[in-house]
């Protein structure tokens, strides 16, 4: 594998989707990140033209297939998701959504729309180099920033909105570390909007920023939002301006709590390697299409308090949407909790770093303690994981990340010209 960026290192795309197996996970980790030469700001502009160039060869290679969706055999389960009623309104959003771009000019409205349709959608990246497109908040005004601020407050929990904007801190934090305050920071957030808000036709927006991301999308009352990143480092800040902000210490310390209440052949399933060395997550920018079978132990075998508590853990994620349409998510997730799978890598005391992943038909979420990205230099051992680097995903497997499933169903229905 070909290390290309310096946080969570990526392989090379390859044209045909990996089918990520028990057996071949292993195979499969992503090598340690390298120390991120942009610690010197005297090359910024030759640094820029280097990142443009790489945000270009991933954008190349990895929208080589058309989108799928993640699948557990490479074949897309059908008739998983519905047009229908939620009875959650979404015109909170969409008011919220026509006042940002109100407040745009017309040259920012411009690069900030794209169609419903459009490839933009699946063009975002955890990594601090990835160049965006649509409007930042570093160059809003005060008025633009805060209607973008009322878009998000509109369809985030008050738990998603604090996490949002505590990965954007937590980023200026990271800017102070390293003295670069050219490529990270906290208003290097970018919003992009596809389609036009509206009651009835699809549309949705997405946010795209370093450790930072959110696709939603909106058909008549429903809503998806995946995929969505959230993850830091580091994850507490110790000094500095935002001292004393600190994200995802639930999702690691409850993920724990989720393996130990196992039973001991229980947790021997969800065990595939009690020892973690690398980066794990399989998921992330460019990974629409990875094939991942159902690996660990099995809900269907747990017992009620057992599922309720996996329950509650995989609530922690989906619980960043606004209230109403978590709720509708979470009843999905809950028919298919039979179905869920809970794997882990890693120890499993107090101070151990891990990997874990929760895997249904309509639901996949991974954790995992990354090794020292931006940090590098000032962690004991760059090549070993540690807990002040975390990176969370959330997908929609078969084909609904995006609201993609949806909109089939939606242009299959209606004429459109």
């Amino acid at each position: 594998m070909k290390i290309l960026n310096h946080d969570s290192a990526v392989p090379e795309h390859h044209h045909h989707a990996p089918r990520l197996t028990r057996r071949t996970l292993f195979s499969a980790m992503i090598p340690g990140a390298i120390l991120a030469p942009h610690a010197f700001p005297q090359n910024a502009p030759d640094m820029a033209e280097r990142f443009r160039q790489m945000s270009a060869d991933f954008e190349r290679k990895g929208l080589t297939e058309p989108f799928k969706g993640l699948t557990a055999n490479g074949n897309v389960e059908p008739g998983l998701f519905g047009i229908h009623s939620t009875g959650v309104s979404t015109a909170p959003v969409r008011t919220a959504a026509e006042r940002f771009l109100a407040s745009l000019t017309k040259e920012q409205r411009d690069r900030t729309m794209f169609a419903v349709d459009d490839p933009e959608w699946r063009k975002w990246m955890n990594q601090h180099f990835y160049v965006r497109q649509g409007v930042s908040f570093q160059e809003m005004t005060g008025s633009q920033r805060d209607a973008a601020f009322g878009l998000l407050e509109a369809c985030l929990s008050a738990r998603g909105l604090s996490l949002t904007r505590d990965i954007m801190r937590l980023n200026e934090t990271l800017a102070e570390l390293t003295n670069d305050h050219e490529f990270l920071g906290e208003w290097l957030y970018f919003i992009t909007v596809m389609g036009k808000p509206s009651a009835s036709e699809p549309w949705g927006f997405q946010l795209d920023g370093h450790h930072a991301i959110i696709n939603y999308f909106v058909l008549g009352d429903q809503v998806v939002m995946t995929p969505f990143f959230a993850g830091s480092e580091p994850v507490t800040a110790t000094s500095g301006k935002y001292k004393g902000v600190s994200i995802l210490q639930d999702e690691q310390n409850r993920g724990l709590d989720m393996l130990l209440a196992l039973d001991q052949a229980q947790r021997a399933k969800a065990i595939l390697n009690p020892n973690k060395t690398g980066n794990y997550n399989l998921t992330e920018a460019f990974k629409d299409n990875v094939v991942l079978d159902y690996a660990g132990s099995h809900a269907g075998d747990f017992s009620q308090p057992q599922r309720k508590q996996l329950l509650e853990l995989i609530h922690l994620y989906v619980g960043n949407m606004d209230d109403g349409h978590a709720r509708v998510k979470m009843d999905e997730v809950k028919r298919h909790i039979g179905r869920t799978s809970f794997a882990w890598i890693g120890g499993c005391d107090s101070s151990s770093v891990y990997y874990y992943r929760i895997h249904s038909p309509v639901i996949l979420i991974e954790f995992d303690h990354q090794r020292p990205a931006n940090l590098a230099r000032f962690a004991k051992d760059p090549k070993m994981p540690t807990r002040q680097h975390i990176h969370c995903v959330v997908r929609t497997p078969n084909g609904n990340d995006y609201g993609k499933d949806l909109l089939r169903q939606h242009y299959q229905s209606h004429t459109h010209a």
